[in-house]
């Protein structure tokens, strides 16, 4: 047994998950590898192969690695559970009119439980992943996640709804590393094609990007369901006709097939009259919003009211707001507007490089 301890790895058979565990094996640790199976790509009806996490070759990539260094690897296969709760909330969500992400949903509900459950089945003390990001334990004794030192590739946003139970065992041993550095470990490793391996960053169920297809597809005679409905301006002017509620999302500009003699961006939707809002872009800028089913990390409750850099999507570098409890939600207001409040949209809560906490958004209004 390592003194270091037992730690199932979750990989992928990708570059960052592969370099994780063989950092963990030569660092001591016991490890075990385990690749999860969430999706048949075949089973969405899509015209593409299956890419990503879930195809063929990144299992024997995965399984390769681990055999080459000596430790074992497993293949899990957690697709019925992944469909029927991350899949079906997928299409909920854009048939209620909001824009989900799924992968949180996945890391939060799925994933991290998923390996938990084959950590305690196997003995480990420990789970790991790629993700850039890095978990610490505060003078409070709760366990934070903070920002990857990489700030283009920090992942700290996806992570906001882990609880403390999964944190308290999770290691990420990529959080303080920057991505040219794991490339050039890749190379060390032996692993020279791993470095040039190309990054999927498609939703693993829609790997042609086409969610309005996905959605066709899962939901029989949508089109006709949704079909009739209007574009309308902010004053509730009809503008033309749309092709459904649903294949339309906030600050969506291209696509529209709409022509009003100036650029328009669709800045709301009302899935009860089947319209769609268009404005101007200075029309998605918002100054408040209200967020649901929050997760506290760095407290385990929000003061009466505290400061905060807020973001509300993965690419966003956040804004200062100030944030309060308000009810079982919280109360955002921005210093400066923010543009593009989704709902269904994750907002996570800084303070410096520490996750707060983080949730849903429900609306750009209190």
């Amino acid at each position: 047994m390592s003194k270091k301890g037992k730690v199932l790895v979750a990989m992928s058979g990708g570059i960052d998950s592969t370099v994780a565990s063989l950092m963990l094996h030569h660092e001591g640790y016991e490890v075990i590898g385990i690749t999860m199976k969430t999706w048949d790509y075949t089973a969405s009806g899509g015209g593409k192969k299956e890419t990503g996490c879930c195809n063929l070759d990144s299992f024997n990539d995965a399984r390769m690695a681990a055999v080459q260094h000596g430790f074992p690897h497993f293949i899990l296969d957690i697709r019925e559970e992944f469909g029927s709760f991350v899949v079906e909330n997928f299409v909920d969500e854009y048939l209620a009119g909001r824009t989900p992400n799924p992968c949180v949903l996945c890391n939060t509900h799925i994933k991290w439980r998923a390996l938990l459950k084959r950590a305690d089945a196997l003995g480990c003390d420990f789970i790991a992943t790629g993700h850039y990001a890095s978990i610490y334990q505060h003078t409070n004794g709760r366990h934070v996640i903070t920002k990857g030192l990489d700030e283009t590739k920090d992942q700290s946003y996806v992570l906001w709804g882990l609880e403390q139970d999964l944190l308290s065992r999770t290691i990420l041993p990529l959080g303080t590393y920057r991505k040219t550095e794991i490339r050039q470990m890749a190379h060390d490793f032996g692993y020279p094609e791993l470095a040039k391996k190309s990054e999927s960053y498609e939703i693993c169920f829609v790997p042609d990007n086409d969610y309005r297809g996905f959605l066709k597809r899962k939901v029989d005679g949508l089109e006709e369901k949704v079909a009739g409905g209007y574009f309308v301006n902010k004053e509730g002017k009809i503008l033309g006709q749309h092709k459904g509620y649903p294949f339309y999302t906030i600050g969506q500009r291209k696509g529209l097939d709409i022509a009003l003699g100036k650029p328009a961006f669709v800045t709301s939707i009302d899935p009860e009259t089947n319209t769609v809002v268009l404005g101007d872009e200075a029309d998605l800028e918002k100054e408040e919003m209200r967020v649901g089913k929050v997760n506290w990390l760095k407290y385990d409750s929000l003061p009466e009211e505290m400061t905060a850099i807020t973001k509300i999507r993965y690419k966003d570098k956040g804004g200062l707001s100030f944030i309060r409890q308000d009810g079982d939600g919280v109360a955002v207001r921005f210093f400066d507007k923010a543009k593009g409040i989704a709902p269904g949209q994750s907002a996570v809560f800084y303070e410096g490089n520490d996750v707060i906490g983080g949730g849903i958004i429900q609306r750009s209004s209190l």
